[in-house]
């Protein structure tokens, strides 16, 4: 495992901008933190669960070539994107159409927690940008002495293991507000359009962004 990892000084420098980058607010942030505003704690860390699982997905994509391939490859790269932002948009839709009870703190189904977590991963997967940050981030902290695909998957994991942690502390946060929240005059009527709306900014300002800026 030590054979994996860069020497420590090379391996703190990893960990602070790791840090750095997993704090910095980006779709699926804004992704987990309004699913916790909104419907509650369990959602949000249902929806951290699905970004780890995607965003771990991307980086056995960048090990394995993928990126590689969206770099040389810009058809793929745009074909990838526009999937990934109209998912954003499809959510945003099934938001507005969704009944106002269904999107309210107090309904915390199972179903509706696996729902969450799949749309989580597919957000966080349908990110072609990602994979490309991880293909030219993570080799700079590579060297020679052990195999480039098990470095760039260990330290992938471990990036994608802090993030996790940041993203538990931004949905927590957003949970312990999601009550009084809830309370607010107005709120729930105004739940969905919130939800709604955001998911298809979300998707619009992916569809037209340009380089990777945040998670």
């Amino acid at each position: 495992m030590n054979n994996l990892l860069p020497a420590w000084p090379q391996l703190l420098a990893f960990l602070i901008s790791s840090f750095v980058l997993a704090v910095t607010p980006g779709p699926c942030v804004l992704y987990i933190v309004t699913r916790s505003l909104l419907q509650g704690r369990r959602f949000g860390l249902a929806s951290v669960a699905g970004v780890a699982l995607g965003n771990l997905g991307n980086v056995l994509g960048a090990s394995i070539g993928l990126a590689a391939l969206f770099t040389v490859s810009s058809f793929a790269f745009v074909i990838i994107k526009y999937a990934g932002a109209l998912y954003l948009v499809y959510l945003g839709i099934q938001a507005l159409r969704t009944p106002q009870t269904e999107i309210e703190p107090v309904d915390r189904k199972p179903a509706h927690l696996w729902q969450i977590f799949r749309d989580g991963f597919i957000v966080a997967l349908l990110n072609p940008k990602t994979a490309v940050f991880f293909a030219s981030f993570l080799p700079q902290f590579m060297s020679t002495g052990a195999v480039p695909i098990l470095q760039s998957i260990t330290l992938g994991s471990l990036f994608v293991a802090l993030a996790a942690v940041t993203d538990t502390t931004y949905a927590l946060a957003s949970g312990a507000v999601a009550p009084a929240l809830a309370r607010a005059l107005g709120v729930r009527a105004f739940g969905r359009y919130l939800i709604g709306g955001t998911f298809i900014g979300l998707g619009v300002f992916t569809a037209f962004s340009g380089s990777f800026s945040g998670k």
